[in-house]
C-alpha cells in the first residue's frame, strides 16, 4: 500500500484561522498540518489548497493518473462541495479513494449546504468535529 495520502481542500479554507473563527476555529490549516505530519511519521502526506475550481480537478487528476502512487485523497471541497459536479466526476474519474471532510456541521447549517455533490463519488464523509475530522479520513486510509 502506497504511504502517500494527499489532503485538499477548497476555497476560503486558506482563510481558517481568520475566517469565523466561532465555526472554523483560530488554527491555521498550516499549523494543523504540521500536527498531522507529527501524529503520522509513517505517512507522507501532502497538501494542496486552492480557490479555483480547476486547479482541484487538475490535482485530482494528477492525483490518479500521475507518477505518484496515493492511498487516498481527503477532500473539504469548501463551497464547491455543495455545487460541482465537475469535482465530483474528477473522483468518480479516478481510482484513488476519497473521503469528504467538512470542519464544520453541513447539515445544521443554511439549507443550500446540506446537499454534497460528493458524497456519492466518496468513501464516507465526516463532518462536524472540526479540524479532527482530517485526523479520522487518514486513520480511515490506514
Amino acid at each position: 500500500m502506497s504511504k502517500n495520502i494527499i489532503i485538499i481542500n477548497g476555497p476560503n479554507l486558506n482563510l481558517l484561522g481568520k475566517r469565523e473563527p466561532h465555526i472554523y476555529g483560530s488554527q491555521t490549516f498550516e499549523e494543523y498540518f504540521e500536527e498531522l505530519k507529527t501524529l503520522f511519521p509513517e505517512l507522507a502526506l501532502h497538501y494542496f489548497q486552492s480557490n479555483h475550481e480547476g486547479a482541484i480537478i487538475d490535482k485530482i487528476h494528477e492525483i490518479g493518473y500521475g507518477y505518484t502512487e496515493f492511498a487516498g485523497i481527503v477532500i473539504n471541497a469548501g463551497a464547491y462541495t455543495h455545487t460541482s459536479v465537475a469535482i465530483a466526476d474528477a473522483l468518480s474519474a479516478v481510482k484513488t479513494p476519497a473521503v469528504e471532510v467538512h470542519i464544520s456541521n453541513i447539515h445544521t447549517r443554511e439549507t443550500f449546504r446540506h446537499h454534497s455533490y460528493l458524497t456519492r463519488v466518496c468513501k464516507g464523509m465526516i463532518t462536524g468535529l472540526g479540524l479532527k475530522g482530517y485526523e479520522m479520513a487518514i486513520r480511515y486510509f490506514l
